[in-house]
């Protein structure tokens, strides 16, 4: 018999007093702090660091959850692990804060940060606070402005014009995705195109190798590499020249299309030039009419999404090419507002049969189609394209001496004709391979930034400012009185000397991208201390590239890409051997909630709410007012609809390892999350469940009879976590940690002894430590362990206790499966046949025979013949 102590004997947990005392406890350890002389394996495992946009939400927990449970369990491990934090501080959010509340973005930002910096603290996150950096700092900012210096002297960075979405109200350049519906996301102004000088970084260069390189990152999601594939847009296709049939002046006397599809040419029905083309821009002059079309096309923005879903237009510029494959074919000439110049040549031939885009188009203005490409299968006579094009592979038909080929030899009929005739001195076609990848324009007219290291002189043009003038740092006071970048207004700011004369000059007024920021942060945790470079070689080789790399699928192109260019440049310029920064990459899911709203259509925040079950109807009411409120759809958190739960709110009535444990237990953690009241209840019912549970194995006085069970329950769960953990499958460890709790309280009242009951006690705490580190701490004081849990090492499986003592056989009889059988591991084939023989459903068979030859298999399977 045993005689635990009685559960009511034990005092409850107590959350709000532990969690303080251990995080002061592994902070005045230091336990977190990485060395970088440390000699032990390493692993840097890091979240996607936030922007302090005043507070954490439940989306941060999440993430860094995930992350300190990989950074706790490799330290456990024996890894040396670097998991640092940063606030990715520059941006218009502090812009418009400033203008809204009348402060300096400095101040609205660094007083978010310190609030966000203690929220983070009080999760017990188990990062190495003295590597925290902002990138906002001077301190920080200064390295980057000298590798844009660095990157300019290594020919990585271009100074050009380029056609940028322009809101005439907020005076400052838009992103793509700040154009809606052809106006300013903030000002609401119509949009206009304009040619501005720009920095670029020429992520072009590298476009090749950036595309290769994808098959290497294996610990990638798919989706994620099929994505920045996608992006970079790598396309083997040939140069085609377009004959025009009459000379245009100040015009080449053909135009060059690139296609990927030149097996189609026998069904083109037009050709189409973006509107900056330099045939629109010929044609410009003498037609008002296309000036108008142009400046229409002008208001789209540059956002290939809104031009792919924009309706298509064209204007006949009356103008004809010859086809070339036939001089006697003519096509007519297209301005159009889905062809861009920054693709390809900014020229397309339009096959309506086999684009879709192409098909509206020649719908819309009656030019037909001709189907060239017939699907396998499908009779040719009776093969018509009306309102979708086929875009698929097949056999060639109406295309001459194409016909009956397949679309690769017809690709490559074409190409090898079109590669031996020559127009005006010039092969008519060129094989090429194109991306759609551009390069990566890097300036913004904002303030909230880092500024641009160069100084503009009338004689010397674009100078570099030395390396010992920088930082060159903002101006401390700023005034957003106006529209646009007060970097422009602040003359005492601008005005200063070239660096190479000596003669007046003026500074660059444009800011980086504050994706520049993010692109390289991960290397100057390496050793952010570093005052005069931007890292230190030796450490970036050693830490990089980061083994675990944590955060939102909406990065998946535009971080991540840049980030891929960045380590690339630094390896150019000598700041790095690495060239890929993440070897391991996992995008979690969001954390979603209902919407409520009151009978007005307001928005009612989860806070406010209350719940009745009536006749099974769960109903919904308003705390304060008792009036109903009708619940909504489940949708990401957001201050907009305010189905956001603080934090806060859920730390101090829990604690911080309950909101852990239920962020990494509801679900899958590449899939969303549904953040519920009972969900959150049930974890911190469980949170109880284990300190009852530890402090009953601490008083056991069983006699044993439960041991050998509650021995294997323990270490097949430690196996399973290891297992899980290591594929960052948090919601699977979360069961085994249940499954234990049931076998130790089990075990308890089958008589387990204090020696078994303890060590099952035991590793359940080092299971949780990763997960819910403070109970862990707590629970290992209770069982009076020496140290602290979060620096004890990982115990070892006894893998003989993961050995199977009986398996199960399957049964066949005549060929078919009929039965299972379980016997001992170690029987031997007679004691097997004795057990089948014996199974009712082989007797009913048999009826009183013996079989005529019984077959075992050792360990897999035993056939029966009768």
């Amino acid at each position: 018999m045993t005689s635990t102590s009685s559960p009511s004997a034990i005092e409850r947990y107590n959350a709000k007093d532990s969690e303080p005392r251990w995080q002061a406890a592994w902070a005045q350890a230091r336990l977190f702090e990485t060395q970088n002389d440390d000699p032990r394996p390493k692993y840097y495992v890091l979240e996607m660091f936030p922007y302090p946009s005043g507070r954490i939400h439940m989306g941060h927990v999440r993430n860094y959850a995930m992350g300190d449970v990989v950074a706790r369990y490799k330290r456990a491990r024996g890894f040396s692990v670097l998991h640092p934090m940063g606030w990715d501080a520059f941006g218009l959010p502090a812009e418009n804060a400033a203008m809204e509340r009348k402060v300096n973005p400095r101040e609205w930002t660094y007083a978010n940060i310190a609030t966000m910096r203690g929220q983070l603290q009080s999760m017990g996150l188990s990062l190495d606070w003295s590597r925290e950096i902002a990138t906002c700092d001077p301190d920080y900012y200064k390295h980057q402005q000298r590798m844009f210096l660095d990157f300019l002297d290594k020919g990585l960075v271009t100074r050009r014009t380029a056609k940028v979405n322009w809101d005439p109200v907020d005076h400052t350049v838009l992103a793509n995705e700040q154009v809606i519906d052809g106006r300013g996301w903030r000002s609401g102004a119509l949009v206009e195109q304009r040619e501005l000088t720009q920095w670029f970084f020429k992520i072009t260069d590298f476009a090749q190798d950036l595309y290769d390189a994808l098959d290497g990152l294996e610990r990638w999601p798919e989706k994620v590499r099929l994505m920045q594939k996608n992006w970079i847009g790598r396309s083997e296709g040939l140069e085609v020249r377009f004959a025009l049939s009459r000379a245009v002046a100040g015009v080449a006397e053909a135009v060059t299309v690139y296609t990927t599809r030149p097996d189609t040419l026998f069904g083109a029905k037009f050709l189409a030039v973006a509107a900056e083309h330099p045939l629109a821009a010929a044609l410009v002059h003498a037609d008002s009419a296309l000036q108008k079309f142009i400046a229409e096309c002008r208001r789209m923005g540059t956002a290939q999404a809104a031009i792919d879903t924009a309706e298509k237009l064209g204007f006949d510029t009356g103008l004809t090419v010859r086809h070339p494959l036939d001089p006697s074919w003519e096509l007519p000439v297209y301005v159009a507002n889905f062809v861009l110049m920054e693709y390809g040549t900014g020229a397309v031939f339009g096959c309506p049969a086999h684009d879709q885009r192409d098909l509206d188009f020649a719908n819309k203005y009656g030019l037909g189609n001709t189907p060239v490409v017939c699907p396998e299968g499908q009779d040719p006579d009776a093969f018509v394209i009306t309102d979708t094009a086929y875009d698929g592979d097949g056999r060639m038909i109406n295309s001459r001496f194409l016909d009956g080929l397949g679309t690769r030899e017809a690709f490559e009929a074409v190409a090898n004709r079109l590669e031996g005739e020559v127009l005006s001195g010039e092969a008519v076609a060129a094989r090429k391979v194109q991306f759609r990848l551009r390069d990566w324009g890097v300036s913004r007219q904002r303030y909230w930034g880092c500024p641009i290291p160069v100084i503009h002189c009338e004689t010397c043009g674009p100078v570099p400012v030395p390396v010992d003038d920088l930082p060159v740092t903002l101006p401390e006071t700023v005034s957003f009185d106006q529209p646009g970048n007060p970097l422009e207004r602040d003359q005492a700011w601008r005005s200063v000397p070239c660096p190479r004369c000596g003669a007046a000059a003026r500074r660059e007024t444009d800011t980086m991208d504050t994706f520049v920021d993010s692109s390289w942060y991960y290397a100057r945790f390496t050793a952010p201390w570093l005052k005069d470079a931007p890292t230190d070689r030796a450490m970036v080789d050693h830490w990089l590239a980061v083994d675990q790399y944590i955060g939102g699928i909406e990065h998946a192109i535009l971080h991540l890409l840049y980030s891929r260019f960045f380590m690339r440049a630094m390896r150019e310029t000598g700041w790095s051997g690495v060239s890929e920064p993440f070897a391991g990459l996992f995008t979690q899911g969001m954390v979603v909630h209902e919407t409520y709203k009151d009978a007005a259509g307001a928005w009612v925040p989860p806070a406010d709410t209350k719940f009745v079950t009536e006749g099974g109807e769960r109903r919904a009411f308003h705390v304060k007012t008792d009036a109903p409120l009708a619940i909504g759809p489940i949708e990401k958190m957001s201050k907009s609809k305010k189905n956001v739960v603080d934090p806060d709110d859920i730390i101090a009535s829990y604690g911080a390892d309950t909101a852990r444990w239920f962020m990494l237990s509801d679900s899958p953690p590449e899939r969303d999350v549904i953040w519920t009241e009972e969900g959150v209840q049930g974890a911190a019912r469980f949170v109880q469940r284990v300190w009852r549970l530890v402090n009953a194995a601490a008083a056991s006085t069983g006699d044993g009879a439960a041991d050998a069970a509650l021995r294997k329950a323990a270490h097949r769960a430690l196996a399973s976590v290891e297992e899980d953990v290591e594929r960052l499958r948090f919601n699977r460890c979360v069961a085994h940690v249940y499954t234990l709790g049931n076998a130790l309280e089990e075990g308890l009242r089958g008589a387990a002894s204090r020696p078994a009951a303890t060590e099952a006690a035991g590793i359940l705490v080092q299971l949780i430590a990763p997960m819910m580190p403070h109970l862990a701490e707590s629970c290992w004081e209770a069982l009076g362990r020496s140290g602290l849990a979060a620096q004890a090492p990982w115990p070892e499986v006894d893998r003989a206790l993961l050995v199977e003592d009986a398996i199960t056989l399957p049964v066949q009889i005549n060929g078919k499966k009929r039965a299972d059988v379980t016997v001992p591991r170690d029987a031997d084939a007679k004691a097997v046949e004795a057990a089948v023989l014996a199974l009712e459903v082989v007797q009913r068979v048999l009826e009183g025979k013996a079989p005529r030859k019984v077959i075992v298999v050792p360990g897999r399977i035993v056939n029966l013949v009768v």
